[in-house]
């Protein structure tokens, strides 16, 4: 059986509460064997890292802030994140970024939050994993003053044009991809047959983005097999090898061989 790593998954959310175990048990018999867990704020510091102990080895936590929780008081949950970073290992900066689709009365704080954490995740020599939600150019603004410093991650969930991908690559950063390339409407397909898939990395966002079939339902990744499939058809290339390049990919990355 082919083995992935879902990169991008919310399972410490109250959505999983009532089966999060089996959850967890399902993916890894599905062959997802890791699980990457991106933080939102210090709300979700404690579950995250109860749920990373709870299946150490197959879920590994992230720390950052994420941009729709950068509210009027961002600078204590900055200070919370660089304190997080001080007391234990996690495997990326993330989830951080610029999101204007709900809201766009915090950008300046936004853009300060994601500079910052940019910072930190050059201080700590990690990752980073971007969220982009309607602001592509406003990231890659604030990128360019980060060129040629070592910086390092992923575009989750990536939505972008073909151009936009290749820009992103060219700085050295990894394409996330979900559930979205199954929608029928989506042009990420496009984007997939001019991406060689050393730049691609698989996730699920669970509990969202749920891919076909399952689109409606509460997202797991234990889903991520459905993801893989749709990247293979598209390269016309096997399963196995989906999951292989994508998995290697992941590995590196997140130096998941070297966390601990």
């Amino acid at each position: 059986m082919p083995e992935y790593i879902d990169t991008h998954s919310h399972l410490y959310l109250p959505e999983f509460d009532a089966d999060r175990e089996v959850t967890v048990e399902t993916a890894i018999y599905r062959g997802v064997k890791r699980i990457l867990l991106p933080n939102i704020d210090s709300t979700s510091i404690d579950p995250m890292n109860r749920l990373a102990e709870q299946f150490p080895g197959v879920c590994y936590p992230m720390m950052g802030l994420h941009p729709t929780s950068v509210k009027d008081n961002y600078m204590e949950e900055l200070d919370r994140v660089e304190k997080e970073l001080s007391l234990r290992n996690y495997c990326a900066i993330g989830e951080i970024g610029i999101d204007l689709y709900w809201d766009k009365s915090h950008l300046k704080q936004q853009n300060i939050a994601f500079s910052a954490q940019l910072d930190l995740a050059l201080i700590h020599g990690l990752p980073v994993v971007i969220h982009a939600r309607e602001s592509f150019g406003e990231i890659l603004e604030i990128l360019n003053g980060y060129r040629n410093k070592g910086l390092r991650g992923v575009f989750h969930a990536f939505t972008g044009t073909a151009e936009i991908a290749l820009d992103v690559i060219s700085r050295g950063f990894l394409l996330g991809i979900g559930g979205i390339i199954t929608y029928k409407k989506s042009f990420l397909p496009d984007v997939i047959r001019e991406t060689d898939l050393s730049h691609i990395i698989l996730e699920t966002d669970s509990p969202y983005l749920t891919p076909v079939p399952f689109r409606g339902k509460r997202n797991e990744s234990s889903n991520i097999p459905y993801i893989a499939e749709a990247i293979g058809k598209i390269k016309d290339i096997t399963l196995e090898e989906v999951a292989r390049i994508t998995t290697a990919n992941a590995c590196n990355l997140f130096q998941l061989d070297h966390y601990a």
